[in-house]
């Protein structure tokens, strides 16, 4: 059995169950550590920097390589005797590096460090390792982006660059522009280092996400108050609980996927004790081309169920700022999630003056008299957009942006419930347990028979795609509102 995995991945917990697991099982299993000591951005902490110790023991190093290639040169010195010395090179590891091996607390073997580009050593180093029985490690080493120079230079910009010219290294940059509407993550970025100044018990935890999120200003800007402790999400959540119970606000934020890493952390110790943990859940809802890994389909439906949180979704970049401006206020003492999307938004002048957003309040858009939208988060946008193309259709609906998941704005919906026979709720998430299933609860349990459409993210894993291409398949862009609201008021042709 052969295992791969990098050093960056080695930070989360799952990796070390397994070490033990395996070493405690003497398992036949090689495990390759790829080691660029990078993960989207520099890998950080004790492992970090025990593998750099490692990897930069020369004297180690150059002792390990002259033993080994001096036994392959001497008569009656072959394979036997050099896999002899393997067995016993715990000692000059011991002796040289002035500790032990941490890898070999756990019965692995430990080889290496080797150049992983040096394919024909490593060629022959995983030759040799097929006949060692027992748990075993190869630390690689290698560098990120090796064998294109613009990648190798700058690591992080070229993690994930999109479209760019192989030629040139020019990047294709999507169409967003900071003098225009900026990326939500932006937005999160720059409100964070604006509320922290203004807030002194402000604090930012990410996994291992910092540039992505745009934590990375706060952690230049605030070394001491913004953490990036790794991929390791299950403690960024620990972590943000225990900075809480000594009355900091931790920002902790977590692509929604990554979330789910670390859903028994969320209950068990942020919202047992009913923590003021605020969760902001970047890249919620589809991501386009990163696939069914990484869209964030499921957060609206697993932290709804989480008693004492508050799930809340911004339609744009000023409710973002005004959500998170809420969040942290000293009167709000309890877990809250703030979740919004990948990419852009739609309001160029987004830096306005900060307002409190009432808990629990949505907020009515649009007057309608044919038919109610209820939309959460960034498909709010799409049916702002929606409702004018119907109306050129004389199709009379009005869009409620609900804000909030947990709690609902009974009020609000009592109104709607009164006013409309048919609804159509509109969500960037899974049908299953998220918006439109709270909204059809409040139904059930005040016993309103509306007719309702729910329209969201199928019982499925969604493929990649552009955003656009998803949001389309998925019926919840604006020409699929148009096409549902359509068939349900009897329209046959919409111009």
């Amino acid at each position: 059995m052969v295992a791969v995995i990098g050093d960056g991945a080695m930070t989360g917990g799952m990796a070390f169950e397994a070490l033990n697991n395996a070493g405690g099982e003497n398992a036949d299993i090689l495990v390759i550590l790829n080691d660029n000591n990078m993960a989207i951005d520099p890998s950080v902490g004790g492992l970090n920097k025990y593998l750099l110790n490692i990897s930069k023991s020369d004297t180690y190093n150059r002792m390990k390589h002259d033993v080994w290639e001096g036994l392959g040169k001497l008569d009656g010195f072959g394979k036997k005797t050099r896999r002899f010395i393997q067995k016993n090179q715990h000692a000059l590891k011991n002796m040289i590096l002035k500790e032990n091996n941490l890898f070999e607390a756990f019965n692995f073997r430990y080889f290496g460090p080797i150049d992983g580009h040096d394919v024909q050593y490593l060629t022959n180093a995983l030759n040799d390792l097929k006949d060692i029985p027992g748990p075993k490690l190869l630390h690689v080493i290698t560098q990120k982006g090796k064998g294109f120079k613009q990648a190798e230079l700058h690591q992080t910009k070229w993690h994930a660059p999109g479209i760019f010219d192989k030629e040139t290294g020019e990047i294709y940059k999507c169409d967003c522009n900071v003098d225009q509407a900026p990326k939500f993550q932006n937005v999160f970025g720059d409100t964070l280092i604006e509320l922290a100044e203004k807030n002194e018990k402000i604090v930012g935890i990410t996994p291992a996400m910092p540039t992505g999120c745009s934590m990375n200003k706060m952690i230049e800007q605030m070394p001491g108050r913004a953490f990036d402790v790794g991929i390791a999400e299950q403690h960024a959540v620990t972590f943000s609980a225990g900075l809480a119970t000594q009355g900091m606000v931790p920002f902790c934020n977590i692509y929604s996927t990554f979330m789910q890493r670390a859903y028994d952390q969320v209950i068990h110790d942020v919202a047992i004790q009913n923590l003021p943990v605020i969760f902001c859940l970047d890249r919620g809802g589809l991501v386009g081309e990163d696939g069914p890994t990484h869209h964030g389909v499921f957060d609206i439906a697993y932290m709804r169920s989480v008693p004492n949180m508050i799930v809340s979704a911004p339609m744009d970049e000023i409710e973002l700022r005004n959500l998170m401006y809420t969040a942290q206020l000293e009167e709000i003492k309890q877990p809250f999630s703030i979740r919004y999307p990948r990419g852009c938004g739609i309001i160029a002048d987004w830096q306005k003056e900060f307002e409190k957003i009432e808990i629990g309040k949505g907020r009515k858009l649009n007057d309608g008299s044919d038919i109610a939208l209820l939309s959460i988060g960034k498909t709010g946008i799409f049916a702002q957009r929606a409702v004018k193309i119907l109306a050129k259709n004389d199709i009379s609906a009005a869009h409620y942006d609900m804000r909030f998941v947990k709690p609902l704005d009974t009020e609000l919906l009592t109104e709607v419930m009164k006013n409309f026979d048919q609804i159509v709720t509109i969500e960037d998430g899974s049908v299953q347990g998220g918006f439109g299933s709270a909204i059809l609860e409040f139904m059930a349990e005040n016993g309103f028979t509306n007719k309702i459409k729910i329209l969201g993210i199928p019982d499925k894993f969604i493929e990649h795609g552009t955003p656009e291409e998803l949001y389309h398949e998925c019926g919840i862009d604006t020409q699929g509102i148009v096409i549902t609201v359509k068939q349900l008021v009897g329209k046959t042709k919409i111009v």
